[in-house]
Formats: C-alpha cells, sequence, structure tokens
C-alpha cells in the first residue's frame, strides 16, 4: 500500500476519533482505512491504536509517529505549494513597509516599475522611519537601512547605503571648503539625530587610517529631507546618505567634500517574516528591487561621476 495515503488515513483516523468518520471524509471504505491502519502497524511492528468498541486511543509508540507523520505530510504540502509557486505568476496583495525619505525618491518609482511589469499584483505600501513588528501589522515585507540588529526576521541585502559629505556652492563661498575631517570642527554642520553619534563624524582616510570629529551645527533634525533643505539653502555642511543628495550633486546644486575619505558603509535590506517558502509576489518583488538598486546604484553613480568630471 502506498505509506503517503496511510499516513494521510491513520493522520485523519486520529482526528476523527472513528474509522468510519475518516473514512466518510477521504471517501474511502471503512475496510480500506483498516486496511491501511493495519498496514502501517505491520511495518512498524507495533501497534499504533487500542481500539475497543466505544472509542479509539493511541498507544505511547502511536503518539509519538503521530507528531513525525502530520509533520512528514505538512512539509510534503509546503513542497507541493512551493514548487507551484515557482512557475505560478505573481499576484495578490503585497503590504510593503519603507523608510520615509528613501520611499519618496526611490521606493515609489521602483514600485510603479514593478506594478507595470507585473498586472496581477497589487502594493500597499506604507512609509515612516520607525521599525515596525511586521507580524503584528500584518506587512509582508520592509525595507530597512542600517546595520541590522539580531531577529527572527530574514534579510536580504539589496544595495549598499554610502554617504557623502556636501554643501552648497553659496556656503562654500562664504565659508571655504574643508581640506581633512579635522577642518570640519570650524565649520557650520547639519546634524542628523536619528545617527547613532550625531555630533561625531567618522572618516576612513586614503592611507586606511580612521578619523573622528566633534562637530556642531545651529541645525539638529531627525529627517533627512530638513538637513538635505538646509544644505541647499547653504546653511552648513551635511554628511548625508546618497540617495538624498546624488540628485543635487548631479545638478551641481551641492558639491561634495573630503576627497578619498569615506564615512561607514551601510546597507538596504529587504526583511519579511520566515516561513516555509516565498510567495510568488514577494520573491519577485526582491528580486525586482536587487535587479534596479545593485551594487552601485544610480544615486552613487551620479555623484561618482560628477566627483571624476571635477577633478
Amino acid at each position: 500500500m502506498d505509506r503517503l495515503t496511510s499516513l494521510e488515513v491513520f493522520v485523519k483516523v486520529v482526528e476523527r476519533e472513528s474509522f468510519a468518520a475518516a473514512a466518510r471524509e477521504i471517501d474511502m471504505s471503512p475496510a480500506m482505512v483498516s486496511k491501511h491502519i493495519q498496514a502501517l502497524e505491520e511495518r512498524l511492528g507495533a501497534r499504533l491504536l487500542n481500539r475497543t468498541t466505544r472509542r479509539l486511543s493511541l498507544t505511547e509508540v502511536g503518539r509519538g509517529y503521530l507528531e513525525r507523520a502530520r509533520q512528514v505530510l505538512a512539509d510534503l504540502e509546503d513542497a507541493d505549494r512551493a514548487a507551484s509557486d515557482l512557475h505560478a505568476a505573481p499576484r495578490g496583495l503585497l503590504k510593503v513597509n519603507a523608510p520615509f525619505s528613501f520611499g519618496i525618491r526611490h521606493v515609489g518609482p521602483a514600485v510603479a516599475a514593478y506594478l507595470a511589469a507585473y498586472p496581477e499584483v497589487s502594493i500597499d505600501i506604507g512609509l515612516n522611519d520607525r521599525y515596525i513588528d511586521l507580524l503584528a501589522e500584518g506587512v509582508d515585507l520592509a525595507l530597512r537601512i542600517g546595520r541590522l540588529a539580531d531577529s527572527s526576521l530574514i534579510a536580504r541585502r539589496l544595495a549598499p547605503i554610502r554617504l557623502v559629505v556636501c554643501a552648497a556652492p553659496a556656503y562654500l563661498e562664504r565659508h571655504g571648503a574643508p581640506r581633512v575631517p579635522k577642518d570640519l570642527a570650524a565649520h557650520r554642520c547639519l546634524l542628523y539625530t536619528y545617527a547613532a553619534t550625531a555630533d561625531e563624524w567618522r572618516f576612513t582616510g586614503p592611507d586606511g587610517e580612521d578619523a573622528v570629529v566633534r562637530v556642531s551645527g545651529r541645525l539638529l533634525a531627525n529627517s533627512g529631507d530638513i538637513i538635505m533643505a538646509a544644505a541647499l539653502e547653504g546653511l552648513g555642511i551635511a554628511l548625508t546618505p546618497t540617495f538624498i543628495a546624488g540628485e543635487h550633486v548631479q545638478a551641481r546644486k551641492l558639491v561634495t567634500l573630503l576627497p578619498g575619505y569615506t564615512a561607514p558603509e551601510a546597507a538596504l535590506y529587504a526583511v519579511y517574516p520566515p516561513g516555509r517558502h516565498l510567495s510568488a509576489k514577494l520573491r519577485s518583488f526582491v528580486d525586482f528591487l536587487v535587479s534596479r538598486f545593485g551594487e552601485e546604484p544610480e544615486w552613487d553613480r551620479w555623484c561618482r561621476e560628477i566627483r571624476e568630471q571635477t577633478r
């Protein structure tokens, strides 16, 4: 007899506490149900069920075997779903959470392009800068920037997140440009308060040596967009992600500073709850973001190209 069918019959008999009830549910004769149970017991050389005229009960061996039988059947069902999803067209609703500034600039256009490519998928996207509980809020996928804390979430790296020191030409005309990191201490700097150390900027120099400088300024903000608005108005020097500054550097509204010095790099991640397999919609969206952003996103390329042109 087919062993998987016998496992299914055994589990159903235990759940219904009756050979006859199990037979009706799985459309099999009571005699055949009995034969499947008998075949399992003969193969194992042990009794799985105690049978009386009034009730069924599991033996000690049966209790242990039931747990494993359920796991085998669950794994098989999951394997079937995963195989089906591999060739299924992505469809359904995908709930996404993303950081505000990055979401406006880059996730929005990416979502529009994805929806055009996958017409059977709908996306519900929420933007905020707090770390949400994906399971509690029913979110399928969150985009997060930085070094991820240990958690039970699955994370896939999408792109590097690099920082650039920059200022508007008007500011540099009035105050000059810093040549090395320690010069920043004498400048008006724009401080992003969500940074781990807002008033300490860290760099690695062309010689590989680390430099730390304490900075100060009249503006502190927990929004990269406010920092950028102030930098564009010539109010100070910003240390800001290239995904915010890149378009303004490309437009020559900002000048990158301290060539040869780099700030610590972070990364953009897609995080999602653990599961036995990814749905087609989730897998396709993550793959789409990887291909769209990559290891040299367009905002990094803008900064690099302008810097090379001005050498």
